[in-house]
């Protein structure tokens, strides 16, 4: 791949987990050149979503890893996207790390209390699963837009397919993705004068340890197995499979470059035909 990002910096929420999109995402630009900062909740605490959170080791490794393989400057931070204080500290460390951040990949994300209808819905739960998803990608923008002032800078935010299409029994998630994508637009023209561009993706089925979380909490309310989950859902999808990290990785990779320079505003899908409108 062409190292069109080479003396960048990109820093990418959530991405602490090999098994994660913002893994992917981190490869995808580690890749073209760019110097990659790794921020997820590392021991600052565990969810409760039923999906595993990365660890400051695992964190670590990933960045040593990419920084060895793509000869790459790397950090891991950790970082809790709901505390303003912990997004305060991540942002004077890549201060003292980096000249500036050229990318901003918002990718943190979780759901909490499903399955539950909106009318059964815990009220703290479904407060929760929108913080973390929609409050979380203004504060982390706006505490480091001063380190992308200048510099033509590209914003990611990871929306969903839940965003445009609403899933049963999800309904704060839903929301909450519904949400990015509005306010991903307001970022675009708000920012546009600054030079910074702001996107967001949507992906659908994504193999994932979240999608196969979801594979089994609905093999159980069907009585069925996870596999027979997944080949339900892959019937759904025009090219008939579920997608990769890496496939999502390469869109952002796409979004973040000059390869892109005159898209802004949008939400793209990437959902192998399953969602094909705008």
């Amino acid at each position: 791949m062409e190292k069109i990002l080479e003396g960048k910096t990109s820093l990418i929420t959530g991405s602490g987990k090999k098994t994660g999109i913002g893994y992917g995402i981190a490869v995808s630009l580690a890749a073209m050149g760019s110097n990659i900062i790794i921020a997820d909740l590392g021991s600052l605490g565990a969810g409760d979503s039923g999906v595993a959170t990365a660890g400051l080791k695992e964190m670590n490794e990933i960045a040593d890893e990419l920084a060895k393989e793509f000869d790459i400057k790397t950090l891991a931070v950790e970082v809790d996207v709901t505390a303003p204080s912990t997004i305060a500290a991540m942002v004077e460390e890549v201060k003292g790390a980096f000249d500036g951040l050229d990318v901003l990949v918002n990718n943190a994300g979780a759901t909490f209390g499903v399955p539950n209808a909106f009318h059964t819905y815990d009220e703290d739960l479904w407060m929760k699963t929108i913080d973390i998803n929609l409050h979380s990608v203004f504060r982390i923008t706006r505490a480091c837009l001063p380190l992308m002032m200048g510099r033509a800078a590209s914003v990611v935010n990871t929306s969903s397919r839940a965003g445009k299409v609403p899933p049963v029994a999800n309904g704060a998630y839903a929301v909450a993705k519904a949400g990015v994508n509005m306010l991903t637009k307001v970022m675009a023209k708000e920012l546009a004068g600054l030079n910074i561009r702001v996107n967001a993706i949507c992906p659908g089925q994504i193999k994932t340890d979240l999608e196969k979380w979801r594979f089994g909490l609905e093999a159980k309310i069907f009585q069925c197995t996870e596999e027979d989950r997944e080949d339900e859902m892959c019937k759904t999808i025009p090219l008939g499979r579920i997608g990769s990290i890496e496939e999502v990785g390469n869109l952002v990779a796409f979004l973040a470059s000059p390869l892109s320079s005159y898209i802004t505003g949008q939400t793209i899908n990437v959902t192998g035909g399953q969602l094909m409108e705008l």
